[in-house]
């Protein structure tokens, strides 16, 4: 007999970086099949799930804020993700937990909800909704890649929280991406702990997506993903020598032409006490390179400023770097002290202003590098992507920027668009970070 009764509502809150929220989908997604409904609201959840991050100070914070929220809207909640692996902190804090599981959880996660929240009489048992539940707008989808990472950076406690590297299968990447693509993605956006090191866990093995042999490879999986047709976008791709190889697939068109490389200084002895992998490559030179053979490319990149130990002498060698690098897209955060980080007990601690003063120091610098390279934009043709419609026309991204990270492409007074689209525009202003523009001539 067909249980009547409205199906059992989870509530659903995802913090952190895209890979959390990749994981929130695919959790959504899951118990969509089981049966349950998603509730946008505290009030009409029966349940509430908070997905956490732990990665810095700040954000256990914002966890530890919003599951206390949570328990005060809701009062049943569960929580999962990297904070979740500090169970102590959690139950010292927030006691009336019905449950705690870490990053790479998701069984145990659907087994608490299960157990606090039994399914409907008669789940959807092993159906998948026509759809996978997402997180982002239609347009554009996160790909993940893979989890952990091997690298032992001293002020990072990731691969602690969610392990060494694990590749997926290549063809399990390619079915999901174009199962994304069905779904209406125009733009899928290529993320893991470590993009560059796919498949090394594997080592590089073959498998097959549509019939045909793919090697689990960066280079491979990217000249896979450009036979869908869409924009293909990579994140978190550390400089080694193999990322050379992906440049003459931007010059040609199959990728986008758009590196996020998280450089984090610039200085050799800060690179190797943050034990950064790369370290000693000479990434100016590599820059360079990389723009001989593709002029168009965009690079992204993220430094820390006031790093244990770090001296004026060595901030000003990454300013220095800045000046020469001249990259197009910069973030910069203060050190902040993670427990369990390796680089907290490095001698020379930067006091908290002084890491603030460089922090802002750095993004002048960068601010006035940014303005000169979009000003030179004014007057060429693009090609854009739109994410919004308002009351005052249309929000796009150019190939060079990612969403929520980067700029936007305003075209004010243009109304005939919606998201997913693809225009053709005219740049005809740029500030610090986004560009203007107009419908190019037909």
């Amino acid at each position: 007999m067909t249980d009547s009764r409205p199906p059992p509502k989870v509530g659903f809150v995802s913090l952190g970086c895209p890979k959390a929220l990749v994981d929130s989908e695919r959790v959504l997604t899951r118990l969509r099949a089981e049966g349950y409904a998603i509730s946008p609201t505290y009030a009409g959840a029966d349940l509430v799930v908070v997905n956490t991050c732990g990665f810095i100070d700040a954000a256990v914070e914002e966890s530890l804020e919003a599951i206390g929220e949570a328990l005060r809207e809701n009062g049943r909640v569960i929580v999962t993700g990297c904070l979740g692996a500090k169970r102590e902190l959690l139950r010292e804090a927030h006691p009336k937990l019905l449950a705690i599981t870490g990053p790479h959880a998701e069984e145990e996660l659907l087994r608490h909800v299960r157990a606090h929240l039994p399914p409907p009489r008669e789940p959807f048992a092993g159906l998948v909704p026509p759809r996978d539940v997402k997180l982002t707008p239609e347009h554009f989808a996160y790909l993940k890649i893979s989890e952990g990472c091997n690298h032992a950076c001293t002020f990072c406690v990731i691969p602690s929280l969610r392990g060494p590297l694990a590749s997926r299968p290549v063809g399990e990447v390619l079915r999901e991406a174009e199962r994304l693509v069905e779904a209406g993605a125009r733009e899928l956006l290529v993320i893991a702990q470590d993009t560059s090191a796919y498949g090394v866990d594997l080592k590089h093995r073959t498998g097959f997506a549509g019939g045909r042999p793919v090697k689990t490879r960066l280079k491979d999986l990217c000249e896979a993903l450009a036979g869908f047709g869409v924009w293909v976008r990579l994140h978190y791709v550390y400089p080694y020598p193999n990322v050379d190889e992906l440049i003459p697939l931007m010059a040609e068109g199959k990728i986008l032409p758009y590196l996020d490389v998280p450089f984090q200084h610039a200085h050799p002895r800060v690179l190797r006490a943050m034990k950064r992998p790369a370290s000693a490559e000479n990434n100016l030179e590599r820059i360079r390179a990389w723009r001989a053979i593709c002029p168009e490319i965009t690079l992204r990149s993220t430094f820390i400023a006031g790093f244990p130990g770090e001296t004026e002498a060595e901030f000003e060698a990454l300013l220095a770097f800045l000046e020469e690098a001249r990259l197009d897209r910069v973030g910069c955060f203060a050190y902040s002290p993670v427990e369990g980080a390796a680089a907290n007990a490095l001698p020379g601690a930067v006091p908290d202003a002084l890491r603030e003063e460089r922090r802002r120091r750095l993004m002048d610098v960068q601010e006035d590098i940014s303005a000169e390279l979009l000003s030179a934009k004014i007057g060429r043709e693009i090609t854009v992507l739109v994410d919004e419609v308002d009351e005052q026309g249309t929000i796009a991204r150019s190939s060079s920027d990612a969403p929520e990270i980067d700029g936007v492409v305003f075209i004010d007074g243009y109304f005939d668009a919606a998201p997913g689209d693809f225009l053709r525009v005219r740049v005809v202003d740029a500030d610090e970070h986004d560009l203007y523009a107009e419908p190019a001539a037909a």
